[in-house]
């Protein structure tokens, strides 16, 4: 029925939502890593790590990369244990912590290490929405559900140029981390307070009405 189709989807416009959150959060701190890193006169420093000697910035922009894709694995692994919306909360309050203190960093180690813990949290967006919608609403319509779910990434890039609007009203970068750092942790009781009560009443009222074979899978 009309009312079931509607019900259904609202954990999409949720999930959809903390996509937007999370994504905007993580890609206004990435904007802001080379303005926050030159106020510090950081970075140019050179640091060693691993027998590589790079500037600060580059270092950490590198060893970002790297953390993000390493995020992916280790996080959709944690979930098929722990659940995809606890799983949800612990990575998202841990972006949170980690942008809050990037003001913060104002020397080479310690900015690489934050800057890493950013995208590390922020890169396992890229496996538990995915795999969150696709517990949700099924295999068969997977790609076209998580591509439709994906254009999250590109509503949060247009929220990006609004972090330097706020810079320039506020004279500094320290509020627009305050406001990326809010997004996670909003997102990350989102994930337990709403999403999860709102899928399982979704998933409960697919199962009502689905044939019996199929209810009894999703049992």
């Amino acid at each position: 029925t009309w009312e079931n189709l509607v019900g259904r989807s609202r954990p999409f416009w949720l999930m959809y939502a903390m996509f937007v959150m999370v994504g905007s959060g993580g890609l206004i701190t990435i904007a802001q890593l080379a303005p926050v890193a030159g106020s510090f006169a950081i970075d140019k420093v050179p640091l060693s790590l691993l027998g590589l000697t790079l500037p600060t910035l580059t270092l950490a922009l590198s060893i970002g990369q790297v953390m993000n894709g390493l995020s992916r694995p280790f996080f959709g692994a944690v979930s098929d244990r722990l659940g995809r919306e606890r799983t949800m909360f612990v990575a998202f309050a841990l972006e949170g912590v980690a942008i809050a203190f990037i003001p913060y960093a104002s020397t080479p180690v310690w900015f690489v290490l934050c800057v890493g813990l950013v995208f590390f949290a922020w890169g396992e967006i890229f496996a538990l929405f995915p795999a969150i919608c696709t517990d949700t609403y099924g295999s068969r319509f997977a790609t076209a559900n998580y591509g439709m779910l994906y254009t999250a990434k590109g509503t949060a890039a247009l929220l990006v140029p609004l972090s330097s609007v706020l810079v320039d009203w506020t004279g500094g970068w320290h509020a627009v981390f305050v406001v990326a750092s809010a997004l996670n942790f909003v997102a990350a009781v989102l994930a337990l307070a709403a999403l999860k009560p709102l899928r399982l009443r979704a998933l409960g009222a697919g199962a009502a009405t689905a044939p019996a074979s199929v209810a009894h899978a999703a049992e």
